[in-house]
């Protein structure tokens, strides 16, 4: 970490979502700038702070002058930063998005979230063990296995009442005691990292922005149930996390933190990496160690329960990687002060990937029991350009949409199923008034019916048939009885299908139904979409009044559908019209109308 009593030090944001920004070209240019210069400036990487929205992110950590954050920084204003703040002094504020000691707008990103799995994300370089170190790193492990008996640390994380953040809420305690008290000598931990879910990235980004502290998790966990062998199973479609993660295995083997006798206790650990190759099924225990195992990934009939049949049938412990990312800070500060966050059964923080309608997109903690009003509002920003906040998608495909009505409800595990929806592993989708419900559900229908193993009739079958109804719906064919079809298919497929996949895959159609029957009956009755979004059942025309005959929906139509002189009326051909959307967007005077 940066030594702000001796150096000035420069620091970029180098996740995906940085990278993906442009934070290389950034990185590149601040080199090139300061060996022009030969300014006496540490530059260094480090992973995603959760700013999303706002990357690439640079941060000026100047001796005496508290640390800037500069975002959306682009590799042309890199010079000006280096001549007007590092070299000059004087911070450019217009680029700024936070400043120590000063009320910023963004902020209100921060100031209600409260870092504890994030505790390293964006301050430390991932890819460096000594930073780790400096930051605290491998103290709770020392302790653990120095220091306390198995028992004691399971019964550390059981007080604190940690909860498997990966969907299910099991107590974490409880799990790991399972596996601590099944005889036999060998035993394995694994991390689940196959993170599946459409607008989810919170493994991803903790993976990437701080390895190590998910690999002592491991390791406590390791000790705490007698494993010596642990794995992480990781999709191959993150190779930054992997890269980032094999760089934190390497570096602990050398020094000790992993490997024979960890600490002179006695204590060995072998620790792997086995990238998976994208099945979303594969995120179901059962499956992901058949996968690791080198078999198709399916699930398996429970029990036996992998804490007494796991990885090549011997006990083992699965947890997600936002759990492990909890441990050392646990055994590190005490059960109490964990669960002196939270409420009285979802105790600690949760971690969500906002995505979707919301202003300020991006990785966020907060302590669990905060409203969903107050994380979309006043943690995300709220629904940008104007829109009015319709629904929220929580727990991914698995999960279900909870409508406006119940924007004040607790975010917390029992709060969230009540509604019908799930806490899932932290994905958060925003949705507006121009969103679709019926469209949403098929969307994540379809995602979810693409992804069955196909063991299950009632899974691989019923989501085809439930998905082939939507795609009716949306298409304007609808027809009396589907609504029932639906429903009727969704309880059959929910009380029928082998694993979580199968028995969730009809939530978002189920909590759609709940809350929104009238958008299907708009669609199946009327043939009318009232958020004018399936494309079928809506028809681009423009308003005589406001049309100036500008010209620019001929321009950018795609299709030549759109005629019309110069300052005269245009109109719209509706056999060539693709409705693309691209009149409305390109025209000044509201005059393209959808109906």
């Amino acid at each position: 970490m940066a030594d702000r009593g001796t150096q000035m030090t420069v620091t970029v944001g180098l996740s995906s979502c940085g990278i993906a920004a442009g934070a290389a070209d950034v990185m590149a240019a601040f080199e090139r700038e300061i060996e022009k210069r030969g300014l006496d400036v540490r530059l260094r990487r480090t992973g995603c702070i959760g700013m999303c929205y706002s990357e690439p992110i640079v941060d000026v950590d100047a001796p005496g002058a508290g640390r800037h954050t500069y975002g959306g920084i682009t590799a042309d204003q890199v010079e000006r930063i280096v001549d007007e703040h590092i070299a000059g002094g004087a911070p450019v504020d217009e680029w700024l998005v936070r400043a120590e000691g000063r009320d910023l707008p963004d902020e209100a990103y921060y100031s209600r979230q409260v870092r504890l799995v994030l505790r390293n994300a964006g301050m430390i370089d991932p890819e460096s063990i000594d930073e780790y170190i400096e930051a605290g790193g491998y103290a709770a492990l020392e302790k653990a296995v120095t220091s306390m008996k198995p028992e004691e640390v399971v019964k550390e994380i059981t007080d604190s009442g940690l909860r498997g953040r990966g969907g299910a809420g099991f107590p974490t305690g409880v799990k790991w005691d399972l596996a601590r008290k099944q005889p036999g000598g060998k035993k394995y931990v694994i991390v689940n990292a196959d993170e599946g879910d459409p607008g989810a990235f919170m493994d991803r980004s903790i993976l990437e922005g701080d390895p190590h502290s998910v690999l002592e998790g491991l390791a406590i966990a390791a000790y705490a149930i007698g494993a010596d062998e642990g794995y992480f199973y990781v999709r191959a479609e993150y190779p930054l996390a992997v890269k980032r993660l094999g760089i934190a295995i390497t570096d602990a083997r050398e020094r000790g933190y992993i490997g024979e006798n960890v600490f002179g206790s006695g204590f060995s650990l072998d620790v792997y990496i086995k990238e998976g190759a994208g099945a979303f099924v594969c995120g179901e225990e059962t499956a992901l160690m058949a996968s690791i195992e080198g078999r198709r990934g399916m699930p398996r009939i429970r029990p036996p329960y992998p804490a007494a049949e796991g990885l090549w049938k011997k006990p083992s412990n699965i947890n997600n990687v936002e759990t492990y990312a909890n441990v050392a800070w646990i055994i590190s500060n005490g059960a109490e002060a964990y669960a002196s966050h939270g409420t009285e059964t979802s105790k600690g923080t949760k971690v969500f990937a906002l995505a979707g309608k919301i202003e300020r997109g991006g990785l966020v903690e907060v302590p669990m029991g905060m409203t969903l009003r107050e994380v979309i509002d006043e943690v995300g920003g709220g629904v940008p350009g104007g829109h009015d906040f319709k629904a929220v998608q929580l727990g991914g495909p698995s999960g279900g949409c909870i409508p406006r009505e119940f924007i004040d409800i607790a975010v917390d595990y029992e709060s969230v199923t009540k509604t019908g929806a799930i806490m899932g592993s932290g994905g958060m989708v925003v949705m507006d008034d121009t969103t679709c419900m019926v469209d949403i559900a098929r969307f994540f229908l379809n995602f979810t019916q693409d992804e069955s193993c196909g063991k299950c009739t009632f899974c691989r079958v019923g989501t085809k048939r439930m998905l082939e109804v939507l795609e009716r719906i949306c298409g304007g064919e609808g027809r009396e009885g589907d609504i029932e079809l639906l429903e009727e298919l969704g309880e059959q497929i929910i009380a029928s299908s082998l694993c979580g996949l199968g028995q969730s895959a009809p939530n978002p159609v189920v909590t759609t139904l709940k809350y929104f029957r009238d958008e299907y009956e708009a669609h199946v009755k009327e043939k009318r979409c009232p958020a004018h979004a399936c494309k079928a059942l809506i028809t681009y025309g423009i308003d005589a009044e406001k049309c100036t005959g500008c010209t620019l929906c001929t321009k950018v139509c795609p299709t030549g559908a759109i005629a019309g002189e110069k300052r005269e009326l245009h109109t719209i051909d509706q056999d060539l019209c693709t409705k693309c959307d691209a009149c409305r967007r390109a025209c000044k005077f509201d005059a393209v109308t959808v109906d």
